[in-house]
Protein backbone atom coordinates (compact mmCIF):
# COMPACT_ATOMS: atom_id res chain seq x y z
CA UNK A 1 0.00 0.00 0.00
CA UNK A 2 1.39 3.49 -0.91
CA UNK A 3 2.42 5.58 1.80
CA UNK A 4 -0.87 7.78 1.83
CA UNK A 5 -3.20 4.70 1.86
CA UNK A 6 -4.90 5.79 -1.24
CA UNK A 7 -4.51 3.30 -4.04
CA UNK A 8 -5.72 3.12 -7.76
CA UNK A 9 -8.53 0.94 -8.96
CA UNK A 10 -8.93 0.60 -12.57
CA UNK A 11 -12.64 -0.22 -13.93
CA UNK A 12 -13.95 -1.93 -17.05
CA UNK A 13 -17.66 -1.20 -16.81
CA UNK A 14 -20.65 -1.35 -19.00
CA UNK A 15 -22.62 1.44 -18.89
CA UNK A 16 -26.17 1.77 -18.32
CA UNK A 17 -27.16 2.47 -22.21
CA UNK A 18 -24.78 -0.73 -23.16
CA UNK A 19 -21.56 0.75 -23.82
CA UNK A 20 -18.17 -0.61 -22.81
CA UNK A 21 -15.84 1.84 -20.71
CA UNK A 22 -11.94 0.86 -20.30
CA UNK A 23 -9.64 1.82 -17.90
CA UNK A 24 -11.33 4.22 -16.01
CA UNK A 25 -9.03 5.05 -12.75
CA UNK A 26 -10.17 5.85 -9.71
CA UNK A 27 -8.61 6.59 -6.00
CA UNK A 28 -9.48 5.03 -3.24
CA UNK A 29 -8.69 3.94 0.03
CA UNK A 30 -10.31 0.90 -0.63
CA UNK A 31 -11.92 -0.93 -3.57
CA UNK A 32 -15.38 -0.39 -1.50
CA UNK A 33 -14.80 2.98 -1.63
CA UNK A 34 -13.50 3.39 -5.16
CA UNK A 35 -16.58 1.53 -6.30
CA UNK A 36 -18.83 3.95 -4.16
CA UNK A 37 -16.90 7.27 -6.23
CA UNK A 38 -17.49 5.07 -9.71
CA UNK A 39 -21.56 4.52 -8.64
CA UNK A 40 -21.31 8.00 -8.43
CA UNK A 41 -20.46 8.88 -12.26
CA UNK A 42 -21.88 5.84 -13.98
CA UNK A 43 -25.39 5.26 -12.30
CA UNK A 44 -26.26 1.62 -13.18
CA UNK A 45 -23.42 0.33 -14.70
CA UNK A 46 -22.17 -3.01 -14.54
CA UNK A 47 -18.54 -3.50 -13.27
CA UNK A 48 -16.73 -6.32 -15.57
CA UNK A 49 -13.18 -5.88 -14.51
CA UNK A 50 -11.32 -4.25 -11.57
CA UNK A 51 -7.45 -4.08 -11.65
CA UNK A 52 -5.76 -2.54 -8.58
CA UNK A 53 -2.74 -0.32 -9.43
CA UNK A 54 -0.17 -0.72 -6.82
CA UNK A 55 3.13 1.24 -7.11
CA UNK A 56 6.24 -0.29 -8.30
CA UNK A 57 4.57 -3.47 -8.64
CA UNK A 58 2.86 -5.22 -11.40
CA UNK A 59 -0.46 -4.83 -11.57
CA UNK A 60 -2.85 -7.45 -9.34
CA UNK A 61 -6.17 -8.76 -11.26
CA UNK A 62 -9.03 -8.44 -8.14
CA UNK A 63 -12.54 -8.88 -9.23
CA UNK A 64 -14.44 -9.26 -12.87
CA UNK A 65 -17.46 -10.04 -14.40
CA UNK A 66 -20.14 -8.15 -11.41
Amino acid sequence: MSSSGIIKYGFRIRTRGGLIVDNLLIHGKDEIDAERKLRQMYQHCRILECIVHIPNRSREFVAAAR
